[in-house]
């Protein structure tokens, strides 16, 4: 068999038999080469396109969110609160909405009116008093009332009298609590001044109460009411920087009234 049969037999892809002309597979790899880079670049868009409507609608998700809350919150308290009235003015045949809430709100703003005379005072301590007497309901009203005192604008002794920053639960670790009432611990080498600080758990009103020495207390410069936000908020409205106050220069009313006691 001669090299001419060879040649035949064995397919060249190089060149074809005259030699002069380049083959059809490689006249057509730019063409596939192209075809691949443009397939290539569409999917590059295609995802640049899908990552960026991804993130304007995360982005429109995060500010719209917050809004339909509020709203929502308010247009359900509305209709509770138009609850409360709206079916008298139904019985008087007055269907006009937003009657029964301008109702309740004026309802609102009289009892907060007359509890802060002496003749509400009286009134609602001789509801208390019936209210103490029962076995379950006094607990409930007892702590709600507790709650509702410390973000009062009528601060009372029963009310958190100040923000502190204990290390809870281990060293290491910082907590925001608080002081709620003091101590006198008395022992065998004297007494010590101690504060009783309720460091919230998941809510408000579930939570430790710890007992720490006055000086081992860190004091924010933070109120009260700026503190049971960021609880609530599970820590978002957190400023980020918080400055301690000098416990000896600023103290809660009330607090060091009583002399520690020598043993």
């Amino acid at each position: 068999m001669g090299t001419r049969d060879l040649e035949r037999l064995i397919p060249m892809t190089g060149v074809v038999d005259n030699g002069d002309s380049v083959s059809s597979a490689t006249a057509l790899s730019p063409i596939a080469s192209l075809s691949h880079q443009a397939s290539t670049g569409r999917e590059a868009f295609s995802k640049v396109i899908r990552s960026w409507a991804s993130k304007k609608f995360m982005t429109g998700c995060v500010i719209l969110f917050p809004i339909a809350i509020t709203f929502y919150t308010t247009w359900w308290f509305i209709h509770f609160v138009d609850g409360v009235f709206s079916p008298i003015y139904t019985h008087l045949g007055i269907n006009v909405f937003g009657a029964g809430f301008m109702t309740s709100i004026t309802f609102i703003f009289v009892v907060g009116v007359f509890m802060s005379s002496w003749l509400g005072a009286s009134v609602l301590n001789l509801g208390e008093w019936f209210i103490k007497k029962m076995p379950l309901v006094s607990y409930i009203y007892t702590a709600s009332k507790q709650i509702s005192a410390a973000i009062s604008p009528d601060q009372n002794s029963q009310a958190f009298k100040e923000v502190a920053i204990v290390r809870h639960p281990r060293i290491g670790e910082y907590a925001i609590g608080f002081i709620t009432s003091t101590l006198i611990l008395r022992g065998s080498s004297g007494a010590e001044e101690l504060c009783c600080v309720f460091v919230p758990s998941n809510h408000l009103y579930i939570g430790d109460i710890v007992l720490i020495s006055s000086n081992d207390i860190l004091r924010p410069n933070l109120s009260v009411r700026e503190a049971v936000e960021i609880v609530i908020s599970g820590g978002m409205s957190i400023p980020p920087v918080i400055t301690t106050l000098d416990a000896q220069t600023v103290r809660p009313a009330g607090f060091g009234k009583y002399a520690v006691p020598h043993v």
